[in-house]
């Protein structure tokens, strides 16, 4: 008995062979214009705000590695090539080159984006990006980030490169835990590394070192200086604890300033190889800060009675009557004596007409 024919197969089969064949004759069209084509114009788009590279150096590096693109045929152009050039840069992430049959060269660039800067105990200055590799500093622009000081040994060979000690790591995650959310971001400044390694967080508004520790239930840690932020600052101020300490499980330990001596600590000095420009923070920043974190617990606040821990004796408050007395004022310890004034009685005046009496004559 003779098998079916399977014409679906068959039609599937014959349709790939024709849209292969189709591919072929089309990519014959394109490299035949190709060697007809020449390059007009060369387009290069950089977006973002930062300028870690500016358009000028792209076409610098297209020069040095290609020489004069315009004019030129595109099969002559190595397309490959300039892409390879360019992600070399330590400041460009991706980059992707294609040309069009108009003879457009189309150059997109995506720059790295620095989460956090680092001095580290050596005197060197590096970023950290997004991705949690180095980068140098740039001599055309500073990106406004947070910075890292202290006893960091995390060195830099000036290539991009990945980290290796966990202290690193740990500031890494850090600080892009605290550029995700707009509240830390605008109340921490800087990460500073103490002798103990641990990692102090210091805030735009409070005198306070908070002291995170390791990067560890990093959100736990946040989480619950937020709830301490809402409770307690209202209650005592801003400036009445010289250390806020996160490094323990569920629980916050704090440390007051002398009540004898209270001075404001002196800000961590940070020294920059190249330039630093430190800013003054905004007034409007510190309230925004402040309305930010007293939002949630505005109501709370009000209603929230604090009960004295020394039972004080009670007063009884004064009766006060409706009418009131006079007191009576002594200026002695003897009592006064009284004296009475007798009242003389008053005469009467009586006037009497006068008369004339002259005698006769």
């Amino acid at each position: 008995m003779l098998r079916r024919i399977n014409w679906k197969a068959i039609f599937k089969g014959f349709a790939w062979l024709v849209c292969l064949a189709g591919v072929v004759v089309l990519m014959s069209f394109i490299e035949i214009k190709k060697h007809e084509v020449k390059c007009t114009n060369v387009k290069i788009l950089i977006p973002g705000a930062d300028n870690f590279i500016e358009r000028e150096e792209i076409d610098a590096i297209l020069k040095q590695s290609q020489g004069e693109l315009i004019g030129r045929n595109l099969e002559q152009i190595n397309i490959h090539q300039i892409e390879k050039t360019l992600k070399a840069n330590p400041y460009i992430a991706f980059a992707k080159v294609y040309a069009d049959m108009n003879g457009i060269i189309n150059i997109e660039v995506k720059q790295r984006q620095p989460v956090l800067r680092i001095l580290n105990a050596g005197g060197q200055d590096y970023y950290i990006d997004s991705d949690g590799l180095k980068m140098p500093m740039s001599p055309n622009f500073t990106a406004n980030v947070l910075v890292a000081t202290g006893n960091i040994l995390e060195g830099f060979g000036g290539k991009v490169d990945t980290l290796f000690t966990p202290l690193a790591s740990d500031l890494y995650k850090a600080a892009l835990f605290i550029k995700k959310d707009t509240l830390w971001d605008a109340q921490i400044e800087q990460m500073y590394v103490n002798e103990k390694s641990d990692i102090e967080l210091i805030p735009r508004v409070g005198n306070q070192r908070i002291i995170l520790g390791n990067a560890d239930s990093l959100e736990t840690k946040m989480n619950n200086l937020l709830a301490f932020y809402k409770q307690a600052m209202p209650l005592v101020g801003w400036n009445a604890y010289k250390t806020i300490n996160l490094k323990y499980v569920n629980q916050i330990v704090c440390e007051k300033y002398d009540s004898l001596a209270i001075r404001k600590a002196a800000p961590v000095a940070v020294v920059d190889s190249t330039v630093v420009v430190k800013k003054e923070v905004d007034s409007l920043i510190k309230d925004a800060i402040q309305d930010e974190i007293k939002k949630a617990s505005a109501d709370a606040a009000v209603t929230k009675k604090i009960t004295p821990k020394v039972n004080t004796p009670v007063v009884a408050k004064p009766i006060v009557k409706d009418k009131l007395e006079k007191p009576v004022v002594k200026t002695s310890a003897t009592p006064a004596k009284t004296t009475t004034i007798k009242e003389k009685p008053k005469q009467v005046v009586t006037t009497k007409e006068k008369t004339d009496t002259k005698k006769p004559l």
